[in-house]
């Protein structure tokens, strides 16, 4: 029996996979916690620099909440399936490890927070984002923060008012993600964006990317005193020492 989520690394890249193709990639609370986990592993790693998220298949990346599983649990244990999701967005936010998303078809509904809640998405042209919740009675309440924090709020409140969806053109229009490449040269760019991203100092990346998502909502004066000990912190690296020297040496 398959597992739901796949975890495979390879040359500084652990590649994280939505595997329930059958299912179109449908997230149940079961895999829900073993995205979890496997994000936990890769960012505990020391060969890991960057991690990929993707779905099985060249379809779809995840068509959202696996919705009879959910309407089951909602019966017998209320709140569980919420309660993953919120491990989850805390888990990625708090990675000191980058998260590239492979949209590698349509993300829809919970899967639209879960792509949000990587730093870089690549998408092959033929995906559509969107939150069609309303259309089934239902609103997209845990992925609502992210959604804000990422998309223009009117488009937001389109999109979560009509159900409409936002082909892979005009999400790079708004900037939801940094590239849109054809099926052809689809591994092509998320290889390339990968092999950039790792080849930068770990520790440093580490200690960016957790003062990024901890002052994104502090007020401005406290963010400036957080930052400021972040700088003290990175310039103590030897990474840092290092590069610097390597750059007044022009070397």
């Amino acid at each position: 029996m398959q597992e739901p989520v796949d975890y495979a690394v390879q040359t500084h890249v652990a590649t994280i996979t939505l595997n329930r193709p059958e299912k179109r990639n449908a997230l149940s609370t079961e895999v829900l916690l073993e995205l979890i986990d496997a994000f936990k592993r890769a960012d505990a790693a020391a060969d890991v620099r960057v991690v990929v998220l993707t779905g099985a298949g060249d379809k779809v990346f995840c068509a959202g909440g696996d919705l009879e599983k959910f309407l089951g649990e909602q019966a017998a244990t209320p709140g569980k399936q919420g309660g993953a999701f919120v491990e989850l967005f805390e888990t990625m936010a708090g990675l000191g490890t980058p998260i590239v998303g492979r949209i590698n078809g349509h993300c829809l509904a919970g899967a639209f927070g879960v792509a949000l809640g990587c730093d870089l998405l690549v998408a092959v042209d033929h995906a559509e984002f969107g939150t069609p919740e309303i259309q089934v009675g239902l609103w997209p309440m845990m992925i609502s923060a992210l959604i804000y924090r990422n998309l223009p709020r009117k488009i937001a409140n389109e999109l979560m008012l009509t159900g409409r969806r936002l082909k892979a053109s005009e999400a790079l229009a708004l900037g939801i993600v940094n590239r849109v490449a054809t099926a052809g040269d689809f591994d092509a760019a998320v290889d390339q964006l990968t092999a950039r991203l790792a080849k930068h100092p770990p520790a440093v990346v580490r200690l960016g990317r957790r003062a990024l998502y901890a002052q994104q909502d502090m007020p401005f004066l406290e963010a400036l005193k957080y930052l400021e000990q972040g700088l003290r912190d990175v310039l103590g690296t030897a990474d840092a020492a290092e590069g610097i020297r390597a750059f007044l040496e022009k070397r």
